[in-house]
């Protein structure tokens, strides 16, 4: 049926109108719920999306722009090299996407491409795992104030960590034959202006938040929209049905599908589950996060436009991200301690939230991957040795 559609041009037309045709029917029956939802998506890039991304946008352009890439990469290169087959100056990339959230380390990489620092194969390596939430995201709003727990947040946050690197070590294998960039020397560069690149990288990161913001309330709009029709609660109640053998249940079903299409969403709906169901909902919450959402794929879909990226490379480490992260999760759940009691973890959130913050989070994570890469530079080392003996 698939290749009949793809082969008839008017069918596909036809679905896309109809469809297009059945929201705006939606938007018009519905419009306080609509414009409740809006105004939701809106809040949410007033209060989290731009305060977190617009600083970093403008910190990751200033990286490349000056120049700080190339130093970085000499210092890192022994370390991406064995690690993720990757340039020196690809570290760029993979370090603002573990502190700066969606869709970050993905500009970043396109960014390094674009400026011929690293090669169209490692581009694509690094858009396979350098997307990575933030650390205030998952340890502030997911592991506080939807799971109510510290220990949850630093959980979800580790296991992302190691199956974001766990991606990046298995597409070292991707276009294994193909041979290590080398960044051209450039004969005719002009003189840097740190003023110019400032406002240019303030001018890019307005954009770029601008896109992101308008993503983000037109797929709040659009999942309460499925909601309103019915639309996802039937999706939800007929998987249910098929998979009701394996303990499926219509309403994680439904938190599931909703976490696929707009991950804030997906989170918050998690929110109200029951105690002795987290071990589940913390592996599904780890899922959305390694998955990142329909959403948040668009907007690294904007920024790939016409760079020439594989999309397929980007799409297929998202879902082995989820998956990786999710199976972390379920497994290492009952050595951090979140089986006891709910007043338990009411008594921890109200203690936690008097002590973390941003900063903080921010410092443990510049420790985290200052420590990964000490490690890892000890690690190739041992290696060089072991292989010259």
């Amino acid at each position: 049926m698939v290749r009949v559609i793809g082969k008839n041009k008017w069918m596909l037309e036809a679905i896309a109108g109809g469809m297009i045709l059945l929201a705006f029917a939606g938007l018009l029956a519905n419009p306080k719920e609509i414009s409740h939802a809006a105004r939701e998506g809106i809040y949410l890039c007033l209060d989290v999306i731009i305060p977190t991304l617009f600083p970093f946008f403008v910190l990751s352009t200033m990286v490349i722009e000056l120049g700080l890439a190339k130093y970085a990469g000499r210092v890192l290169e022994r370390s991406m090299r064995p690690l993720f087959r990757l340039s020196g100056a690809c570290s760029a990339a993979v370090v603002l996407g573990f502190l700066g959230g969606y869709p970050i380390g993905a500009a970043t990489a396109i960014s390094l491409y674009e400026k011929k620092l690293c090669s169209k194969t490692e581009a694509e390596r690094l858009l396979a795992f350098c997307n990575n939430s933030g650390p205030a995201f998952i340890l502030g709003a997911v592991g506080i104030g939807i799971l109510g727990s510290s220990k949850a947040g630093w959980l979800l946050y580790l296991t992302h960590m190691a199956a974001s690197v766990t991606v990046g070590m298995l597409f070292r294998f991707y276009k294994y034959k193909e041979k290590p960039w080398t960044v051209q020397p450039e004969c005719d560069s002009k003189p840097i202006i740190f003023s110019e690149v400032f406002t240019d990288s303030v001018k890019t990161a307005f954009k770029s938040v601008f896109y992101i913001c308008s993503f983000v309330i037109f797929f709040t709009v659009a999942v309460r929209l499925l909601f309103i029709s019915g639309l996802l609660p039937a999706a939800a109640s007929g998987i249910a049905m098929l998979f009701k053998a394996f303990g499926a249940e219509q309403k994680s079903v439904q938190d599931f599908l909703t976490g696929l299409i707009e991950i804030t969403s997906g989170l918050w709906s998690l929110q109200d589950s029951p105690l002795a169901q987290l071990r589940g909902q913390m592996a599904m919450a780890a899922f959305m996060l390694g998955w990142a959402g329909f959403s948040v794929h668009c907007q690294v879909l904007s920024f790939i436009g016409q760079s020439g990226l594989s999309q397929r490379t980007y799409v297929s480490g998202k879902l082995l991200h989820g998956g990786i992260s999710a199976a972390y999760t379920f497994l290492l759940f009952r050595y951090f301690g979140l089986e006891g009691q709910a007043s338990q973890a009411i008594a921890e959130q109200v203690k936690t939230i008097a002590r973390l913050n941003f900063w903080d989070t921010l410092s443990i994570t510049l420790y985290t991957v200052l420590a990964i890469g000490i490690a890892a530079t000890v690690f190739c080392r041992d290696c060089r040795r072991g292989a010259r003996s």
